[in-house]
């Protein structure tokens, strides 16, 4: 995932957040794009004060591997539900590797 392996995972209300222009631009997409998405529900976008959408750098990670799949020509309501559910098995894996580390730490301290 090159595209977005730089944006990092971050949570939504972290910062910076994009202008909807910008994040395009770095997703080498079109303001449409993320609209899709949107509609989708894959991401929704931050709303600063004056109600500009704003994405963060996790939801440009999410939307550069929707579009590296629509790229392949996976339908995007179909991309987005792969993204989700990537997503959620890397945060699956994530805490079972916390809770085997825990537990390798409490059977060897018996």
């Amino acid at each position: 995932m090159t595209a977005g392996d730089s944006f990092g995972r971050l949570d939504d209300d972290d910062y910076p957040a994009y202008t909807m222009g910008r994040a395009a631009e770095l997703l080498g997409t079109t303001p449409n794009f993320l609209r899709a998405l949107g509609e989708a529900r894959l991401i929704t976008p931050l709303r600063s004060e004056g109600g500009h959408r704003r994405y963060s750098r996790y939801q440009l990670r999410i939307a550069a591997r929707a579009r590296q799949l629509v790229d392949q020509g996976t339908p995007i309501e179909a991309a987005c539900r792969i993204v989700i559910l990537e997503d959620q098995l890397e945060e699956a894996q994530r805490i079972n590797a916390e809770y085997r580390r825990a537990a390798s730490r409490h059977t060897a301290g018996i």
